[in-house]
């Protein structure tokens, strides 16, 4: 290829990938069920993005340490606290099962289905047992299943890759040395021990790197990506200069222990970092798609077909039946698990790597491995994709529609506002700091959250589970203005904080955006005067008459979802509304 040629083609995956990914939000969909026909396309009717032109040899390496960036990430969204009880047995018998069932039967059936011999239905076996968080959160993000069942796929899909990843190594490099693949041999136990033993102790290298640069140095937030990035590459590099593979591990090792070590000094919000982790995505999947030839498809078309029925109505539901035997899980929540197995971009990168490599050593039927994966892959997420919303509805494991409310604050007119919405139907969980503000918010019966949770709220890739709007009314401006910020990206639904005093001279409250409570003239020390002075809050139906001097602060709507009067945002009683009102002050004492 001419330099011209390199630098259209490289341009031309860059704008593909990311103009897949804006398209597929603007649609409320998988960015995958964009990326993977765009770049098959583009394959198809250009000479110019094929990566295998544009990086030659180093294109496998290159994508081997973006997987391990995008393991690194997902493994900071995971909470050990939470993989507990129940829901650790049924991750581990997840796994366990289905890695061994999907790798028996794929095994078993590819020789016949495609015509190829055992050693490389093998390897495609290994291949298709992943899943991956690049795949499964996005459509848990739609669909919305209730936490116990995101947590559990969440957990499944990040876990199952690095697995899938280092078994794919060991069944290569079987086939590579001795043209066989003998599953029952205990060399290959030792072997995959060893593997696991080299990514942990990598995992533990990136550890102590990162305590280091971002503990010790405590670096800010762009030298602190940036540490993290580079210890990310280096150690997944020199764990697979040891051992193929093996750099999946450490980069989720990695990210596990970062997210679950406390002391960490991580920066708040990471936008340059996930900024990268979504182009790498979108790299890939645009990349490996396009060396896809239609040429390739055709003769693994029906067959391919046929294995996504079996993978998806008997392999996953019995993987997911067993696993969930006896678990405490309720019938629609076990249906769901069982519904829910998408392939992903591991799957997509193992098959580019290991096809590739079979295909130059002349094993027959190697070159089917991508093409199939490639099938499987669209056919899964795009299968999920249109079904598993639907089925979660039928099912009954998705969230309830209503509003569940974090409420910060723990000052009297607080709690009582959030026994005032509390009456009115809403969920209400409730969160201070002061063990005396704490005290008062439970002998109010109110839920109380743990004293963690504002630190787990501001972690980078954390999420408040089951929350759907926050509000912050502590008494103090500067933090609230803060909080607001640094929750955003972390709360499913909207943040809004009471307004500071028009004349405030705070570090931040003052100058920080944001959408403010009730407006500026309801702010935070008018609310506490008033409700000192005898103004109490009133619930009643909105279709009664609003009594003089009462100001509306909330609307619940007929189907429990809470619209509060913003300085933004105008709000129109419809019938069936319940209204939240700030009542007058009495004018001798309290009510």
């Amino acid at each position: 290829m001419t330099d011209d040629e390199i630098l259209l083609g490289l341009a031309l995956t860059v704008v593909l990938a990311t103009g897949s990914q804006i398209l597929a939000s603007r649609l409320r969909l998988p960015a995958l069920i964009i990326l993977l026909p765009v770049g098959f396309a583009a394959g198809a009717m250009t000479d110019v993005i094929h990566p295998d032109k544009l990086l030659g040899p180093a294109f496998s390496d290159l994508v081997s340490l973006s997987v391990a960036v995008i393991l690194y990430d997902a493994g900071q969204g995971l909470d050990l606290r939470k993989l507990a009880g129940h829901t650790r047995g049924i991750v581990g018998r997840l796994l366990a099962y289905g890695v061994l069932l999907t790798f028996l039967v794929v095994a078993t059936v590819s020789p016949a289905m495609f015509d190829m011999p055992l050693r490389v239905a093998a390897m495609l076996g290994v291949i298709l047992v992943v899943s991956g968080p690049t795949v499964v959160g996005p459509l848990l993000d739609f669909v919305r299943p209730t936490d116990k069942v995101r947590r559990i796929l969440i957990w499944e899909g990040t876990l199952t890759d690095p697995i899938g990843g280092i078994l794919g190594a060991l069944t290569f490099h079987a086939i590579a040395t001795t043209h066989q693949v003998d599953i029952g041999r205990g060399y290959q136990l030792g072997q995959f021990g060893l593997s696991l033993l080299v990514g942990l102790v990598g995992g533990a290298a990136g550890t102590a790197l990162l305590w280091f640069t971002l503990r010790t140095l405590r670096l800010g937030e762009t030298l602190g990506t940036l540490a993290q990035l580079a210890t990310v590459i280096a150690v997944s590099a020199g764990c697979d200069i040891v051992r193929d593979d093996t750099g999946l591990i450490a980069a989720i090792v990695t990210g596990l222990a970062v997210a679950n070590i406390r002391g960490f000094d991580m920066p708040a919000r990471r936008p340059f970092f996930e900024t990268l982790v979504q182009l790498i995505i979108g790299l890939l999947f645009v990349s490996i798609s396009s060396t896809v030839t239609p040429a390739s498809l055709v003769p693994v078309l029906l067959p391919a077909l046929a294995l996504i029925v079996m993978l998806v109505l008997v392999v996953r539901p019995l993987v997911a039946f067993a696993a969930t035997a006896r678990s405490g899980l309720g019938r629609g929540e076990r249906i769901f698990i069982g519904w829910m197995d998408p392939r992903g971009i591991v799957a997509a990168a193992t098959a580019s790597t290991f096809s590739a490599s079979l295909v130059q050593r002349g094993e027959s039927g190697a070159a089917k491995i991508l093409p199939v994966t490639f099938l499987v892959i669209v056919g899964t997420v795009l299968l999920y994709s249109l079904t598993a919303a639907p089925m979660a509805r039928r099912l009954g494991v998705v969230k309830p529609a209503g509003t569940r409310i974090l409420l910060v604050g723990g000052e009297a007119w607080v709690v009582d506002l959030g026994r005032a919405l509390r009456s009115a139907g809403l969920d209400v969980l409730m969160w201070a700091g002061l063990d005396e503000e704490r005290e008062r918010i439970k002998a109010t019966g109110l839920d109380l959250a743990k004293g963690d949770l504002l630190a787990t709220a501001i972690n980078p890739g954390a999420r408040l589970e089951g929350v759907t709007a926050v509000f912050l009314a502590t008494d103090d401006d500067d933090f609230n203005a803060l909080a607001s910020v640094v929750m955003q990206d972390n709360v499913e639904g909207p943040v809004y904080r009471v307004g500071p005093p028009h004349d405030s001279h705070g570090v931040v409250a003052p100058y920080t955006g944001g959408d403010i409570l009730f407006g500026r003239s309801l702010v935070r020390h008018v609310l506490a005067e008033r409700y000192e002075q005898g103004a109490r809050f009133v619930v009643q139906p909105a279709s009664a008459p609003l009594p003089p001097e009462q100001e509306t602060l909330f609307v619940v709507r007929a189907d429990q979802r809470l619209v509060p009067v913003t300085e933004r945002q105008e709000t129109v009683l419809q019938e069936g509304d319940t209204v939240v009102l700030l009542g007058a002050v009495p004018p001798a004492g309290g009510q």
